[in-house]
């Protein structure tokens, strides 16, 4: 019966998860908000000046400027946008979804200061002698859109209008202007203009004695809706200076969130394949705790009300990989138990307790890397770090206790009893229990390679590379992005393939030559070209306009100026700064000291390789080139963390090491029991990697590129250079001492040792 109840309880489980999942995935998947980067928009990061002569800048001054900003948000009519005041003088807001974004960025940025001024540009009225909301969008007797003023003082407009009907025939206009600056604007200049920058100049003929003032003009229904909003918010107490924008067209948006999506499906399936081909039951059961995982994640995901980014989708796809990751460690114990003739109950039991300590470890190190990551993000990198922690958190808790439960569920029935090739061991692998053989001696296919004995092969080769790149960088420097060198990125997306010449010609005829052009894109038909300046709104926009009418789609046009592209670099050189010493801190704390260096010594071999292969490859270096550097950064130490588990764990065994072969044996053999999971897990995170490289959207190519180069150098990091460091600093504690005294080291609890053995 209890063989029975457990795999009914099992079978009840996967019917639960897949009604769950079945019936409330399209509603959560379809609640989630998507960022700019997948259905178009625009982000503008706003620098907080004070008005000649109006006040300092105070967090109640940038509080009411971003009310103010919400209410003319409202007027166009955006669903959920986001405003965020950053530092002391700095404003971001985010509009996902806007269709008309010239028109809402000139919302956003004009000051709103209401004037009429006679043809001298005296000043006759301003905005405080309206009624507060009192602007309407109407029509006039012709059914011609115009607004309506509501004034507080009708005495007062008469006197204007008088004044102003008695000049002379040409002259007798009410000039109506709508951010006016003194000494910049004129009448005289503007009248000449086929679109002025005053809003109208109605002709004043007698005295009007009325409270309402009409505003006309070749003026459509939604430019008056637009007006009237803006005059009823208010004019903005301070001025707004753009720092960095971007902007992202529909096409653009829809393709990239299609490509990728569906590359996550291909590095998924695949996956999948792998566990059920190499781990047969156990596999089974981490195909179905990796979809309830990414269903977990998208759910808390809509919960908290994240914005989901492309860099966030594929956050989850990596996180797809790492959450193998707990699976294959935690399988990998349980087939050694099955090699020493345990029984599957009992090779079960141990393999999930030994493994967990490997585990919990891997990931609070993650956790650090993303952490930092987090606080130190902006925008789209802080979505991707976001769903990164959300990530780890979801795997360990299905990867490690959901697939427990399901897999004990089967285990513990005894139906698999004795069925070890159900598990990836043959019989033929297997030792008897009268052996009484050990895990820890157990024979591997790496046992022939002597790691330490070629360690200073590995130090050298390893040193050469980063003297040869240190030069190299010297000479070629970094194919900085505009994100930190600041300029103006334009990426313009055609039905046709495009060539450089073609764009080149282009940009020519429109005044905007450029000798920095790259074609992208699968079919060749996206054109990334680069300027060194940073261009104006009123550049933008007419860009925008004028590429669309071109190619038949909105570009994307991002500008950054100086001082955030330097912001950027600083705080991405103290994000990378903070998760090193987070980690060293933990490692040493939960290993020791020399762990943590050794450790710590790796992971800047794995940044600089990186930035090394990314100047000699030409390859631009961007925000998410960052997210990258700190991802693999957390990924790699998981792999060092397993094989230092693994160490501590040999070390334990031996009780007392007296001789460099001694502990040359533990780190050799630990470097030996791991491997296999070190290639398996790399290997499952390349896939993903590679199926986002080959069929994700081409603007997070290099975030994928720089990715697949950190999980190489990570893992070689981890098998070659962190351990055999670890043994250099630990031979010369040995000595010094003459011999080194595990079970009296942990006896003390010193700091740096593992907790007290219980």
């Amino acid at each position: 019966m209890k063989t029975r109840g457990r795999i009914i309880a099992f079978l009840l489980l996967i019917v639960v998860f897949a009604a769950s999942i079945s019936t409330t995935a399209q509603s959560v998947v379809k609640d989630i908000k998507l960022g700019l980067d997948l259905q178009g928009g625009f982000e503008v990061l706003y620098e907080v000046q004070p008005l000649p002569g109006g006040k300092k800048i105070t967090e109640d001054v940038l509080a009411d400027t971003a009310e103010a900003l919400l209410n003319r948000i409202n007027v166009l009519g955006v669903s959920e946008p986001v405003i965020q005041v950053e530092g002391d003088n700095r404003i971001r807001v985010q509009l996902a979804g806007v269709e008309d974004q010239e028109s809402a960025r000139e919302l956003l940025s004009t000051q709103a200061n209401l004037s009429f001024r006679d043809v001298e540009d005296n000043l006759m009225l301003d905005g405080s002698d309206l009624k507060e909301g009192g602007a309407k969008a109407t029509f006039d007797d012709k059914s011609r859109p115009m607004v309506t003023l509501e004034l507080k003082d009708p005495s007062k407009f008469a006197d204007v209008t008088q004044e102003i009907s008695q000049k002379p025939y040409g002259s007798n206009l009410l000039v109506i202007w709508l951010d006016f600056e003194e000494g910049v604007d004129s009448f005289a200049a503007e009248m000449t203009k086929e679109k002025p920058k005053f809003v109208s100049s109605p002709k004043v003929d007698e005295r009007i004695n009325s409270n309402n003032v009409q505003i006309s003009g070749s003026f459509t229904v939604e430019e008056t809706k637009s007006l009237a909003g803006v005059l009823n918010a208010g004019a903005l107490p301070v001025k707004l200076e753009e720092e960095y924008s971007t902007s992202v067209g529909a096409q653009f948006g829809e393709q990239a969130l299609n490509m990728t999506v569906f590359a996550g499906i291909i590095g998924i399936a695949v996956i999948f394949l792998f566990m059920l081909g190499y781990y047969r039951l156990p596999g089974l059961v981490a195909m179905v705790t990796l979809s309830v995982y990414i269903y977990l994640i998208l759910l808390v995901f809509e919960l908290i009300n994240g914005v989901l980014t492309l860099p966030g989708i594929a956050a989850i796809v990596l996180g797809v990989g790492m959450a193998v990751d707990a699976n294959i460690i935690t399988y990998e114990r349980i087939k050694e138990e099955l090699r020493v003739g345990d029984s599957i109950k009992s090779a079960f039991k141990k393999g999930a307790s030994s493994s967990f300590s490997a585990i919990l470890d891997a990931n609070i190190t993650s956790l650090i890397a993303a952490a930092v990551l987090f606080y130190f993000g902006t925008s789209s990198v802080k979505g991707f770090a976001l769903m990164l922690i959300i990530s780890i958190l979801g795997s360990f808790l299905t990867a490690v206790w959901g697939s427990r439960l399901l897999l004990g569920l089967l285990v513990n029935s005894g139906m698999f009893d004795g069925k070890t090739w159900l598990f990836g061991v043959n019989k033929s692998s297997i030792h008897a229990a009268e052996e009484k053989f050990d895990t820890l001696d157990l024979p591997t296919k790496f046992d022939r390679f002597d790691f330490v004995a070629s360690r200073k092969k590995f130090f050298t080769a390893s040193i050469a590379f980063l003297v040869i790149g240190m030069i190299l960088l010297g000479i070629f420097r970094l194919n900085l992005g505009i994100d930190f060198s600041s300029g103006t990125r334009v990426e313009v997306l055609s039905e046709n393939a495009l060539t450089k010449e073609e764009v080149a010609t282009y940009l020519e005829s429109i005044d905007h030559p450029s000798e920095d052009i790259v074609i992208s894109g699968d079919k060749k038909n996206i054109g990334v070209i680069r300027y060194k300046e940073e261009f104006s709104q009123t550049e933008i926009n007419k860009l925008k306009s004028t590429i669309s009418d071109e190619y038949g789609a909105e570009p994307n046009i991002s500008t950054v100026s100086p001082t955030v592209g330097k912001e950027l670099a600083k705080n991405a050189f103290y994000a990378l700064i903070l998760a090193a010493i987070g980690i060293i801190i933990y490692t040493a704390f939960r290993f020791e000291w020399k762990m943590g260096v050794a450790a710590i010594v790796s992971l800047l071999h794995d940044a600089f390789f990186m930035v090394a292969l990314f100047s000699i490859l030409r390859l631009e270096v961007d925000i998410t080139f960052i997210a990258a550097v700190l991802t693999i950064v957390g990924y790699s130490i998981n792999d060092t963390i397993v094989t230092f588990d693994r160490i501590r764990e040999n070390m334990r065994r031996s009780k007392k090491i007296d001789s460099e072969e001694e502990l040359a044996l533990i780190v050799n053999k630990s470097l030996r029991q791991t491997l296999g999971r070190s290639v398996n897990t790399v290997l499952t995170v390349v896939i993903v990697v590679v199926a986002l490289l080959i069929f994700g959207a081409p603007s997070i190519q290099n975030f994928s590129i720089a990715l697949l180069i950190g999980l190489i150098a990570g893992t070689y990091s981890s098998i070659f250079i962190a351990a055999q460091l670890w043994f250099v600093l630990k031979k010369r504690e040995l000595n010094k001492r003459g011999a080194i005294d595990i079970e009296a080291e942990e006896s003390a609890k010193k700091w740096g040792s593992d907790e007290p053995v219980v």
